[in-house]
């Protein structure tokens, strides 16, 4: 694992050096039990303290790349590498052929075993108990926010202008369109309270706005 870690991080020193931009997301997956996969038999496994030291030591390295992790890892595991810099996770996954057209888990043909079952209700709510405040945003994706101006914007910090805004508002859409009344409430009482971190008064008063126009089933709004 030391030379694939080297060598992940070179590859980022390379991408600034030669394009002037480094990665944009890194990944941190596990081999896991799976249907003919059993963990036990590779020699080369990582436990669990030296995966989130690794977690800990790209957040250090790259510290303007988002960090992702999936539901591969334990809810335990999850919750520790959050604390760590992990910025993006998964909830309520599948990974079997079909498996989102089932109501039921299928078994059968998963790529992995899933060890954080949980729902994305119930990840969601989870996320906000620990200060964190889920996102659903894609706005840079669609407002052209990409390479090396999304690069530059993340490198700065000003992409919190964007990111934080965002977050209330798709949080919003989520807890209106999908959440139970739990999570819905824990939600309401989040924003009410982040409507007051957003530091420009004129971005603080077209949030309210787009969380108003929600209310009344406007959907699709960001910044």
């Amino acid at each position: 694992y030391r030379y694939e870690f080297a060598g992940l991080l070179m590859h980022a020193e390379h991408l600034e050096a030669v394009h002037g931009v480094g990665p944009h997301t890194i990944s941190v997956p596990r081999i896991k039990r799976a249907d003919d996969i059993d963990p036990s038999t590779f020699d080369n496994g990582i436990s669990d303290e030296i995966f989130l030291k690794l977690c800990a030591l790209i957040r250090v390295a790259v510290p303007y790349t988002g960090m992702i992790i999936s539901t591969r890892e334990s809810q335990r595991v999850r919750e520790r590498a959050m604390e760590l810099g992990i910025s993006q996770i998964s909830g309520g996954s599948r990974t079997s052929v079909g498996g989102y057209t089932e109501e039921e888990r299928p078994t059968d043909t998963e790529q992995f075993d899933v060890s954080d079952q949980r729902t994305l209700d119930e990840v969601v709510r989870w996320l906000m108990e620990n200060g964190h405040i889920p996102s659903f945003c894609t706005a840079c994706y669609r407002e052209g926010r990409t390479g090396d101006r999304f690069m530059s914007l993340c490198k700065s910090g000003q992409i919190q202008n964007c990111c934080h805004p965002n977050a209330i508002i798709t949080l919003k859409e989520f807890l209106e369109d999908y959440a139970s009344p739990e999570t819905r409430a824990v939600g309401e009482k989040m924003i009410r309270q982040e409507l007051e971190n957003i530091p420009k008064e004129k971005v603080r008063q077209v949030t309210r706005d787009y969380l108003a126009k929600i209310e009344q089933g406007a959907r699709d709004f960001r910044f």
